[in-house]
Parts: C-alpha cells; structure tokens; sequence
C-alpha cells in the first residue's frame, strides 16, 4: 500500500498542501525561530523582581509626607524647648516673687507658695522630657522601625494634651496642639508606615 494511494485511509489527502503549525507553536522537527521565546511545556518564564520574594521596590529616600512628619516632631520637641525655659525662668525668678508679692512671714501662704513651686517643677521636668523624647525620635526617622512611627503618633497624642496647658502661654500652646495633630496625621499615612516598615539588609 503506496503513500500515494487514494485508498489508503492514513495517507495523506490529494491535493491539500501539509499542515503548517501555527505561528509561535513550532511543532516536532520545526526549527525553533529567533526572538521567539519556546512556549508550551515548562514553567513560564518568571517576571523580573525588584527585591527579594516579589515585594515592590525598596524605598531609599525619604518620602515627602514622612519628611513632613518629621518636621512636625521637631516644631514640637523645639516648642518643648521653650516651655522648659519658661519654667525655667519662672522658677528662678520664684522667691523674688514670692517675697514681693508679701508671702515670706505666713506660714499657710508659703506652704501655698511651695505648693506652686513643686508644680512649676513638675512642668519644667515634664518639658524637658518631652524635648528630649523628640529630639531622640526626630533623630530615628531615617534608620528606625516601625515602633518609631507608632511613638511618633503617641508622642503627638500626648503633646496635645501638653498644649492645652500651654494654652495661655503666647499661643504656644495653641501652635503645639495643631502641629501635633499634623504629626499625627502624617505619621499615620500609607507611605510613612511602608518608609518604616521597608526592608534592610
């Protein structure tokens, strides 16, 4: 049984040209055609990756609203700063005060008096911590974690309630209070959290 045969129900048919694999499918015995990646049995090829296990690209520089962010932290360590020194000041000008205002000589007003003293204490203590705690977390922002962003929110929580006390004094605490809300907000954001979250090697 020839090939050719018309009979021949495994021959092929007369008169049609033979079978072309389509485009980008080159069957058994085609040569494979330059620029045209192999497709068909396999894994595909995998798409480039920026870091490691396929997460997006590294931060390296500070975004805009973090650098914000930090800036509100370092208004309101700065305005920490100058409470401290009003107290300060407050404090070493205390017993001239006192003793012009007619205290000195009456036990029950000077008890009073140092009554207000301790609390002028406290407040300066509490300022100066305050200062400090800033500068320390306005200094973390472009090698710290995650906790620094958290304490950045905390802090601006607790220097509005300082900025209620501070109310009175000049509009200080007026400008603390709004500056504080502002850290919060910018510490709070999307891109701040993926800045302090991002990874190091």
């Amino acid at each position: 049984m020839s090939f050719g045969d018309p009979n021949n129900p495994y021959g092929a048919p007369q008169g049609q040209p033979p079978q072309q694999p389509p485009a980008g499918h080159p069957g058994y015995g085609y040569p494979q055609q330059p620029g045209v990646p192999q497709q068909g049995y396999g894994y595909p090829a995998a798409p480039p990756v920026s870091q490691p296990y396929g997460g997006g690209p590294v931060l390296t520089q500070m975004p805009g609203i973090t650098r914000a962010a930090q800036i509100m932290l370092g208004i309101v360590a700065l305005a920490h700063v100058i409470i401290a020194a009003m107290y300060g000041y407050a404090l070493s000008e205390w017993d001239e005060t006192m003793a012009e205002a007619g205290i000195t000589g009456d036990s029950e007003a000077e008890a009073f008096a140092d009554l207000g003293k301790g609390v002028v204490v406290f407040f300066l203590g509490l300022a100066a911590v305050f200062a400090v705690l800033g500068l320390v977390l306005l200094l973390q922002y472009a090698k710290g974690g995650n906790g620094i962003r958290v304490c950045s929110i905390v802090y601006g929580s607790f220097a509005i309630v300082s900025g209620i006390f501070m109310i009175a004094a000049y509009g200080l605490g007026l400008l603390i209070m709004v500056v504080a809300i502002l850290l919060i907000v910018f510490a709070a954001k999307r891109t701040s959290a993926e800045w302090f979250k991002r990874p190091r090697y």
